[in-house]
């Protein structure tokens, strides 16, 4: 598989995943909904790979990667 999360993609993702987990914890509106959404941002920026983006064809990737 090749990589299509960019870099400010993934901080990005980063970010928000933390905030998200925070909210959950802090139990602010709908916490095991926050939490999963959370862990699967910081899960798909640690892998730096969206399935969501090859479903779309989307890449934010500009390093190439081989299969």
């Amino acid at each position: 598989m090749s990589l299509n999360i960019g870099t400010a993609d993934c901080a990005a993702r980063v970010a928000l995943g933390i905030a998200l987990l925070v909210l959950a914890i802090l139990k602010v509106w709908q916490p095991v909904l926050l939490g999963v959404v959370g862990v699967v941002l910081i899960s798909t920026a640690a892998v730096r790979i969206c399935p969501l983006y090859m479903l779309f064809g989307l890449n934010t990737c500009s390093v190439k990667s081989g299969k």
